[in-house]
């Protein structure tokens, strides 16, 4: 077969990539290939290339990525809707592949479920390359969920549905109903602003963002926010601040700070709760009153990755929200896939929600 793919192989922390060109494999029963349109470079792919986090090596990073259906298997493959799916849909998939009859997905946890295959994350072998956004096509495994893209929604709105949004989309099923209740968010990044929108679309009262840097929690008033509040005040500050306006009902954080995390327990109403998201690389252990959890009636809980119904409530949520919010205008730079290295220093070094690439 002639070589048909080219992927950027990332080797080593902080090495130039390597462009590798690949056949397009063969494909078995519930398989695909797409052809990627578009990809983002999520804060995780940056971790990853900067040693922050163990990363598999070689390895092709990069999943928020939408692309379109090139090849299908014999047997056809359905969405995650059941609906037969062709050649020439635009689709987004979730960051895994799993088997969905497994002892996991049967608990309601598939994202952890063994074995899993991880998009973006896994290590590649001589003739298994295509497994990332960092390349022309992508190898869709059985027991990937695939949803296809409204036709309103841009490549830039669209790719990081299936990482970003999905994991906030995720966070609001498990902090609940949101109607009348104020949500602090904690970080301004991608996921902070995805999560300032997605709670006032769901019914949120009051919604404040906090963050270290100013210029970053004022735009997520561009996303919903109501109230932004510095980052680098005390608990007693944030207290007489979020106690003006009734308190704080649920916390969303996204920052993976432990300081942070800290500060959001501290602060949360009797029967409040706490999503923890953001905490996906090494930190101190936080401090946490045992009396003060009981005695306020407190909830905290951890979100890891997403379940295949996450990213179905993110897509409709950015369907009818698209308008509202301007989610194109984070996607801030663009480069060519051969390009990848100065993209990947652009993203770290710039501090730009993100960044593109469009590889074919």
């Amino acid at each position: 077969m002639d070589k048909e793919a080219l992927a950027m192989v990332f080797t080593e922390a902080e090495k130039p990539f390597s462009a590798v060109e690949v056949n397009i494999p063969k494909l078995k029963s519930g398989e695909a290939i797409v052809e990627i349109t578009y990809t983002t470079i999520c804060t995780s792919d940056l971790h990853s290339y900067y040693g922050r986090r163990c990363a598999h090596v070689p390895s092709v990073l990069g999943h928020e990525v939408i692309g379109r259906i090139t090849a299908l298997a014999a047997d056809g493959v359905a969405d995650f809707y059941g609906e037969s799916l062709r050649i020439g849909d635009l689709v987004t998939w979730s960051v895994y592949a799993h088997d969905h009859s497994g002892a996991m997905a049967v608990k309601g946890i598939p994202q952890k479920s063994q074995p899993l295959f991880k998009y973006g994350h896994e290590r590649i072998g001589e003739n298994d390359i295509l497994s990332g956004g960092f390349a022309t096509h992508c190898h869709l495994r059985k027991g990937t969920d695939i949803f296809k893209i409204p036709a309103e929604l841009s490549a830039k709105e669209s790719t990081p549905l299936n990482c970003t949004h999905a994991t906030i989309a995720g966070a609001l099923r498990l902090a609940g109903n949101l109607k009348n209740k104020n949500v602090l968010v904690i970080g301004a990044g991608m996921l902070g602003i995805s999560a300032c929108a997605m709670s006032k679309s769901n019914g949120a009262d009051q919604v404040c963002a906090m963050d270290q840097t100013a210029q970053r929690a004022e735009n997520t008033k561009r996303f919903g926010a109501d109230k932004t509040i510095d980052a680098s005040l005390s608990t007693e500050e944030v207290l007489e601040i979020t106690q003006a306006i009734g308190g704080i009902d649920v916390v969303i954080d996204t920052s993976g700070s432990a300081a942070a995390m800290e500060k959001g327990l501290n602060i949360l109403n009797i029967g409040g709760i706490a999503v923890w998201v953001g905490a996906v690389y090494s930190e101190r252990n936080i401090s946490i009153s045992a009396e003060s959890v009981v005695r306020r009636i407190l909830t905290i809980k951890g979100l890891h990755n997403y379940i295949p119904e996450d990213l179905a409530f993110a897509i409709k949520f950015l369907e009818a929200a698209h308008t509202q919010y301007p989610f194109e205008s984070l996607v801030e730079a663009d480069f060519r896939l051969e390009e990848l290295d100065e993209a990947f220093k652009t993203a770290h070094e710039s501090g730009k929600y993100r960044v593109g690439i469009t590889p074919n």
